[in-house]
């Protein structure tokens, strides 16, 4: 069983994918990467700003003052722009140091698919869905986001690998009060959601004799901020949500990555050693 407790609060899911999830009480609520990036524009250089002085010269031989208080304009709408700039290209706070999925690659869509129907239903579990293991994930998504947003990291012990959890604990330190509240989801407000990878682990280091087996599964969540509200409205989402402008700041994506250990006689649980959310939005130059 996938256990977390603290104090009072226990936090029991799946046994063996996510296929069966206990009712929660939220008190608040190195692979390669396909995604997008976003190149950012460069900024204006004073030295030229300032060696292009033009003067236009009058019918008498002297220098217009109107070009004069138009150069000292556009200096300083140079300025201006320049610290926009410099603002814009501020890099976002993210809980954790990892490349940022954001799409589906084909290639290893279909090394998934192999490695799920004749890897790990044959010879590691036989009951492993995964599509109850997307619909799990996407629980622990919401129980995760909840626990960091509220500051509540010690709940996530046992859920989250302790590594993972010293880092998550750094980052949120760093953040505001508004981008810790960025952080939570509610699973009904993912609109797209896919396992970008797959992958077997073995490892031998520890007794010769004994060879452990990893599974390591990395989850990718495309999520509109909202978007519970506005079903329950009986609002038409439009199908083509991630693109439109007015949606921008509200659409966020989560890059989860869950490992559980399925060596011979060994019951593990599944845990998180990668749990990091970012906005599309922050990388778009204006």
């Amino acid at each position: 069983m996938f256990v977390v407790q603290s104090g009072a609060v226990k936090f029991k899911q799946f046994s063996r994918s996510f296929s069966s999830f206990s009712r929660l009480s939220i008190s608040s609520s190195n692979k390669a990467a396909v995604g997008t990036t976003w190149q950012l524009c460069g900024k204006y250089s004073p030295r030229t700003l300032t060696a292009w002085t033009p003067h236009t010269t009058s019918a008498l031989g002297g220098s217009s003052t109107v070009n004069s208080n138009h150069n000292i304009v556009q200096m300083r709408w140079n300025s201006t722009d320049e610290q926009s700039s410099r603002q814009r290209m501020r890099k976002p706070l993210t809980l954790m140091d990892f490349p940022q999925l954001v799409w589906p690659s084909v290639i290893k869509t279909i090394r998934n698919w192999i490695m799920v129907h004749f890897i790990i239903r044959p010879y590691f579990d036989r009951e492993f869905s995964l599509p109850d293991f997307i619909q799990g994930a996407k629980q622990a998504l919401q129980v995760v986001s909840s626990s960091l947003s509220g500051g509540e990291v010690k709940q996530l012990e046992g859920l989250v690998d302790q590594a993972a959890l010293t880092n998550l604990k750094q980052s949120l330190a760093k953040m505001s009060v508004a981008e810790r509240y960025d952080i939570q989801v509610e699973k009904e407000d993912v609109y797209f959601s896919f396992p970008y990878q797959v992958g077997v682990m073995f490892d031998e280091s520890d007794d010769a004799n004994t060879q452990k087996r990893f599974v390591e599964i990395t989850m990718v969540f495309h999520v509109l901020k909202g978007l519970k509200g506005m079903i329950e409205r009986g609002e038409t989402v439009p199908l083509n949500v991630g693109v439109l402008p007015e949606f921008r700041d509200k659409i966020s994506i989560c890059n989860y990555r869950f490992i559980k250990e399925f060596t011979k006689g060994v019951d593990s649980d599944w845990t998180l050693n990668v749990v990091n959310h970012f906005k599309p939005s922050d990388y778009v130059e204006e």
